[in-house]
């Protein structure tokens, strides 16, 4: 068995069995096909979980999704039982039949509230996403110690998150900045300059490109998630 199986392994069996101890609580959590993965796609929102209703299919029977990013387990045990008990929090909603968001899933209701203060959270409001920040209180984690346990065992791996999209984008409106030996500096493109080379008519000396950038250059910018949801 190679290092990834036992990383893989052990993750899937944490979460599984955190969401079994989760149902063991809480009956009207509904069972689900857990997939792991990118929960980043470059930009400043990040994925740490989603419920996804009715997305499998086994015979004639249809089954829940519950996705966890994988970029959240560098948050630690305590937070990932929080997004699965946020996500089990939904479940019960699709189970009860309840409206607890809107603004396509994104707004979290005061039906929602209600529903993650009975499975233990604790949640303020945010001012765009409404009552999805979630805390994991004292109580609740001493539910959960054995499943904690198992999950900090199991949590020796987490997934990078994508490039922002800007990263490593050029642009070549402006092109590059050359100068020839008498100071003059004129702006062409990198494909122009590589072509041949271009003399100054005053002094004669070639014209050649420093080390400015082109216009456009970017950096990594490292973004921080908008909730735990």
């Amino acid at each position: 068995m190679t290092d990834s199986d036992t990383i893989t392994g052990l993750l899937v069996a944490a979460l599984e069995n955190t969401w079994a101890a989760i149902r063991s609580r809480h009956p009207d959590v509904p069972e689900v096909v857990l997939a792991i993965g990118s929960g980043s796609t470059g930009s400043s929102d990040l994925t740490l979980g989603h419920f996804a209703p009715h997305r499998w299919i086994r015979g004639e029977y249809e089954l829940h999704e519950l996705f966890v990013g994988g970029e959240g387990f560098q948050r630690g045990v305590v937070d990932v039982l929080g997004t699965l008990l946020h996500e089990a929090a939904h479940g019960i909603a699709v189970a009860r039949g309840i409206k607890d968001t809107s603004r396509q899933g994104r707004w979290h209701n005061e039906r929602y509230r209600v529903l993650g203060e009975e499975l233990g959270l604790a949640l303020t409001q945010h001012a765009k996403l409404g009552w999805s920040i979630t805390a994991v209180p004292e109580p609740t984690r001493e539910h959960y110690r054995d499943v904690l346990d198992e999950l900090a065992f199991a949590l020796v791996a987490y997934r990078r998150r994508e490039p922002s999209r800007s990263e490593g984008r050029r642009s070549s409106n402006n092109g590059l900045a050359a100068a020839c030996d008498c100071g003059r500096k004129i702006r062409v493109s990198r494909t122009a300059l590589g072509v041949a080379p271009i003399y100054c008519g005053n002094c004669g000396a070639e014209f050649t490109a420093g080390d400015e950038p082109e216009s456009g250059d970017s950096v990594p910018i490292e973004f921080m998630p908008l909730s735990s949801h």
